[in-house]
């Protein structure tokens, strides 16, 4: 659980903002940039009382266990003014490349907002081309209560569709490892070969194919 400490160093950043006169912030992070299957998927989320005691408990994603995001997925969505999440496909992904994918998916959350927000915080890549002004927070899911919360959006919805996948691809194991690179994964892959949702540009996909 979230300590009273911790969750006053989340809200600095966005209490300084908003005593300046912000009020619409939209946090923006992604999850699956390391997975060498499956979807990129990055959320953006402007929430509507950064000090709710509903958000107690948010805080970068990697730092929950995976029972509390789940349980965290709906209340984050509920306590939102608007959210979106997009996902960036394999195929999409390898014309564009890892990092060119990341900022386009960032621009794509934030656009598909209902609500257009006054100023937008992401996490550590700057995002170019905003009408709005975007600052990039260094580890910001760490620090910025929004991100953190779009930090739990995306892990837990590219989590469900890692589950999904595991079902339509059996074999990967993609619902234990959620497409990351590890020695089962390895080992399916030299059984099974790669499949339409792994990604091609990755040095150990490229190896398999070429």
């Amino acid at each position: 659980m979230t300590s009273p400490r911790s969750q006053l160093k989340l809200l600095n950043i966005e209490n300084k903002l908003r005593d300046s006169g912000i009020k619409g912030i939209a946090g923006v992070d992604e999850a699956g940039r390391g997975p060498c299957a499956g979807p990129l998927v990055v959320a953006a989320v402007i929430l509507k009382d950064s000090n709710s005691e509903a958000l107690a408990r948010v805080r970068d994603s990697k730092e929950l266990s995976e029972k509390v995001r789940e349980e965290l997925f709906p209340i984050v969505k509920a306590e939102s003014l608007a959210f979106s999440i997009i996902e960036i496909w394999p195929d999409e992904l390898d014309e564009l490349g890892l990092h060119k994918s990341n900022l386009e998916g960032m621009r794509r959350a934030v656009s598909s907002l209902t609500v257009a927000p006054e100023y937008v915080l992401t996490d550590g890549y700057a995002i170019e081309g905003m009408e709005m002004p975007t600052l990039a927070v260094w580890k910001g899911d760490q620090v910025a209560l929004s991100i953190s919360a779009a930090s739990i959006l995306a892990k837990v919805h590219r989590d469900h569709i890692m589950i999904e996948l595991d079902a339509k691809y059996p074999g990967y194991g993609f619902a234990a490892h959620k497409g990351y690179i590890t020695a089962a994964h390895t080992a399916a892959l030299a059984k099974l070969g790669v499949s339409k949702v792994h990604r091609k540009s990755f040095a150990n996909i490229h190896k398999l194919l070429y």
